[in-house]
C-alpha cells in the first residue's frame, strides 16, 4: 500500500504574519457593534439588549396569538428561487420609477408609531436615512415628530404622510393640509383600523403614553442607561400630531380612529387631495379593485405587520391575484414581514411594483439611531444586489413570476 510523503518544513516569519492579522480595531461601540450586524436579525438582536422590554415588544409583537406575523414571515421563508444562468450580472440596476419618481432602490419606510419610543432620534432618523438612501420616508399620524419638524429634518426628502381618519373629520384633514403645505408628495390611507387589534404583549408591559413605570419596568431598564439617558435629556415623549394622552395605546386608536369610513370617504379624501393617493392595509382583490375604483394610485397589500386581525390573509400570498386583476390599473406595493433583501426580490418578482419595511427599518434604529437605520438599507440593498445576480437578473424590471415558485402557505407544524 502506498503511501503519500509530506515534505516538512519551519515557517517562516512572513508566512506567520499573514497569519496573525488582527482586525483594525474599531473604537466607537456604535459603530462596532453595526458592523458587526450582518443581518437584520443580527440588528434585532443588538435592538433587543439595548431596549426595555415595552418599546421593543411594541416592535417586535403582533395582535393576540401572533399567527398573522409568524405566517408572514413563513410566506417569505418557504418559497423557492429558480435561478437563471449564463447572464452578465456584472452590474445590477436597483433603481425603479415609482409613482412618478425614480427611487434607487425598491424599498421605503413604512410608517411606525411611537417612533421616538424606540430610540430618542426617531423619525429624524428614519427620514434622514431614507433621503441618504434615495428612498421615501413615511410619517404616521402617530407620529411622535410633527409634520414640519420632519420636513426640516429632511426637506429634500421624498416624504409622505400616512393618514387614520378620526372621528372627528376636520381634525383630520387639517393633518392633510398641513402635510402638503410642508411639502409632502404622498397621502397613505390606512384603512384597516376600524378598532385597534389585540396587542397582548402591550397590554402585559403596560405601554402607555407616557410609560407606566412599575418595578418590573424598572428592573429591565436597570441594564439599558443609554436608552433611559436619551429618554430622560430629551424632549418630553408625544404624539406630535395629537393633544396629550393618558392611556394605552389601543384605547387610543379605539377612542379617535373612526369605524364608519367606507369608500364614499375615500372618494372624498381624494377629492382633497391633489398629490399621490395609496391606499394600505388591502388584503383581498375586490377591495383592491374598489380601491384603485375610489381614486387610489396606488396600493399596499398589508395585514399592518400581523398587528390588527389575527389570522388575516398573507400579503406575499395574495400578491400574484391582486396584480392579475389590477393589471395597469394602478401599483400594487407590499409590506409585513420583510426582513431580508431576498424577500424584497420575492416580492419584486411576485409583481409588487415596490415593497415597505416597518420592523426592520425599527430594529435598526433601536441598535444605534440614523447609523442604525443607515446599517439596516445598507444590509437590505446589499442583499438584494446579491440575490439578482444569483438570480441572473440585472435590473428590476427583469425579475419575474418565473424566478420564484411558492412550496408551501403555511407551517406544517
Amino acid at each position: 500500500m502506498s503511501q503519500v510523503k509530506v515534505k516538512r518544513r519551519i515557517p517562516s516569519p512572513k508566512d506567520l504574519a499573514q497569519l496573525l492579522k488582527f482586525r483594525k480595531v474599531i473604537w466607537s461601540p456604535r459603530k462596532r457593534r453595526l458592523t458587526r450586524a450582518l443581518t437584520i436579525n443580527d440588528l434585532r438582536d443588538i435592538a433587543k439588549r439595548r431596549t426595555p422590554q415595552a418599546p421593543f415588544d411594541y416592535t417586535d409583537g403582533g395582535a393576540d396569538t401572533e399567527t398573522s406575523l409568524l405566517r408572514a414571515r413563513e410566506g417569505y421563508e418557504k418559497l423557492e428561487f429558480q435561478p437563471k444562468i449564463l447572464r452578465n450580472v456584472k452590474d445590477v440596476d436597483l433603481s425603479v420609477n415609482m409613482l412618478g419618481k425614480k427611487m434607487s432602490m425598491p424599498i421605503g419606510i413604512a410608517p411606525t408609531g411611537f417612533t421616538r419610543m424606540m430610540q430618542t432620534e426617531g423619525e429624524y432618523a428614519g427620514a434622514c436615512a431614507a433621503y441618504d438612501a434615495g428612498i421615501p420616508f413615511t410619517l404616521s399620524t402617530m407620529g411622535t415628530r410633527s409634520i414640519e419638524d420632519v420636513a426640516k429634518a429632511a426637506p429634500n426628502g421624498r416624504n409622505w404622510f400616512q393618514l387614520y381618519m378620526w372621528k372627528d373629520r376636520d381634525r383630520s384633514m387639517a393633518l392633510v393640509e398641513r402635510a402638503k403645505n410642508a411639502g409632502f408628495d404622498t397621502l397613505v390611507l390606512t384603512v384597516d383600523v376600524p378598532v385597534a387589534g389585540a396587542r397582548l404583549r402591550d397590554v402585559r408591559n403596560g405601554m402607555t403614553i407616557p410609560p407606566s413605570l412599575t418595578s418590573k419596568t424598572i428592573l429591565n431598564a436597570i441594564p439599558r442607561p443609554a436608552w433611559w439617558i436619551n429618554f430622560l435629556t430629551t424632549d418630553p415623549l408625544k404624539f406630535a400630531s395629537l393633544d396629550s394622552w393618558n392611556g394605552t395605546v389601543a384605547e387610543l386608536l379605539d377612542s379617535m380612529f373612526d369605524p364608519t369610513i367606507t369608500y364614499e370617504d375615500l372618494k372624498w379624501i381624494r377629492d382633497q387631495w391633489q398629490g399621490s393617493l395609496v391606499v394600505k392595509g388591502i388584503q383581498n382583490v375586490d377591495d383592491a379593485l374598489m380601491s384603485i375604483a375610489s381614486g387610489a394610485d396606488a396600493i399596499i397589500l398589508s395585514n399592518h405587520g400581523g398587528r390588527q386581525l389575527d389570522r388575516a390573509p398573507v400579503p406575499l400570498h395574495l400578491l400574484p391575484e391582486v396584480v392579475k386583476a389590477v393589471g395597469n390599473k394602478a401599483e400594487v406595493h407590499i409590506d409585513t414581514g420583510i426582513m431580508h433583501g431576498a424577500d424584497v426580490v420575492a416580492a419584486l418578482a411576485a409583481g409588487a411594483k415596490f415593497t415597505w419595511i416597518g420592523r426592520a427599518y425599527l430594529y435598526g434604529l433601536m441598535a444605534g439611531g440614523k447609523p442604525g437605520v443607515d446599517r439596516a438599507l445598507d444590509i437590505l440593498k446589499t442583499q438584494i444586489s446579491r440575490t439578482m445576480k444569483l438570480l441572473g437578473a440585472r435590473t428590476i424590471a427583469e425579475l419575474n413570476p418565473d424566478h420564484v415558485r411558492f412550496i408551501a402557505r403555511y407551517s406544517d407544524k
